[in-house]
């Protein structure tokens, strides 16, 4: 009798101990999703039973209770929420792991040079991470602007200008302002190192003028300079770039300019307010900044784009080179581009194209 007693705990033993084995293993088990890359997205309070549900859903664990058999033995770890990738097999503990350091999945934000608010909005909004009207009340609040641009450009109508041009490393839960405030940080990094003794609004907005009209680095300076000419003999910029933004701010750009677009009187439009824009048009780069803060020496008051499709510009110092100018742009182009509808504004000798 007794020796039977002694077989059946011995038994008993070796059946939790092989009990315990496996569950071990299981934390040691590699599985993944079947195909590709799933992301899961880890909600803030989620219990470590809901978590565990979340990833075997996803397919990344073979069960929920895998997760929650870490979780026994890790009892005090704090695991972080965020959306997190998963492309390969891989343990429950190491996946514990990767929650618990917060691992989470990172989106790029590319911001080329030159793009403005609704640009950046939409990107945003293409990427899933929020929607483009939300990004544009950010950057347009008074007291986000106020805040982020004190010290550096306190009269600034927005944030327009001064979102600096870089690639962006963003999660699914970054808000709007936080974005915001890193991109104005790098403004002002590379601001500062350009030396940043001239007025920061005036400055990003001559530049956002000199990155939308020119494609060649080394035209910006003298870009820079017919604006500063045109300023200093009180005339018009004539510029259609701002021409655009103001049908933009009015939600009614439509993706040619048309005659009531340049007797648009909204602030930004220059061809019938003088001097510069209220700020920036777009958010311009480094070389665009340089220019706008050492213009080049020149007496030019015009200019328009080549018709060999290099992205330069021919630049005139009085009205009828420029008109020579213009025709010889016409001319090379006449056979390839498309007639504008009746209702835009043909044939206008503007004093100086876009690229």
């Amino acid at each position: 009798m007794g020796r039977r007693r002694v077989n059946v705990l011995l038994l008993m033993v070796l059946t939790v101990f092989a009990a315990g084995g496996i569950a071990w293993l299981t934390l040691f088990e590699m599985h993944g999703p079947a195909s590709g890359r799933v992301l899961v997205d880890v909600p803030r309070g989620a219990s470590t039973r809901r978590i565990g549900e979340l990833l075997a859903e996803a397919g990344v664990l073979r069960s929920r209770w895998q997760f929650v058999a870490v979780r026994l033995l890790r009892p005090r770890t704090r695991l972080q929420a965020g959306e997190y990738a998963f492309s390969k097999p891989d343990t429950p503990w190491h996946i514990f792991e990767r929650l618990s350091t917060g691992d989470v999945y990172y989106y790029e934000l590319m911001v080329p040079e030159g793009a403005n608010l609704f640009d950046i909005g939409a990107s945003l909004e293409r990427l899933g991470l929020m929607k483009k009207e939300d990004f544009l009340e950010t950057a347009r609040n008074p007291a986000v602007v106020k805040e982020l641009l004190a010290g550096l450009a306190p009269d600034a109508p927005s944030l327009e200008g001064f979102l600096f041009p870089a690639t962006y490393r963003l999660t699914r839960s970054t808000p709007a302002d936080k974005l915001a405030r890193d991109m104005v940080a790098q403004f002002r990094k590379v601001y500062a190192s350009l030396g940043g003794q001239t007025p920061a609004l005036q400055t990003a907005t001559l530049a956002s003028l000199v990155e939308k009209e020119s494609a060649v680095p080394a035209e910006r300076p003298v870009v820079a300079s017919v604006y500063v000419n045109r300023v200093t003999r009180k005339m018009k910029l004539d510029c259609d770039p701002t021409t655009i933004y103001a049908a933009l701010l009015e939600n009614r750009w439509r993706g040619t300019i048309y005659r009531s677009d340049l007797e648009s009187t909204n602030p930004y439009n220059t061809y019938r307010n003088p001097g510069f824009p209220p700020g920036p048009i777009a958010n311009p780069g480094r070389r665009a900044l340089e220019a706008a803060m050492h213009p080049a020496d020149t007496p030019y008051l015009y200019f328009v784009a080549k018709a060999d499709g290099s992205g330069g510009h021919n630049f005139s110092e009085d009205l009828a080179h420029h008109q020579t100018a213009v025709a010889q742009y016409r001319r090379g182009h006449e056979k390839t581009v498309t007639p504008k509808p009746a209702s835009a504004a043909p044939g206008r000798a503007r004093p100086h194209a876009g690229k």
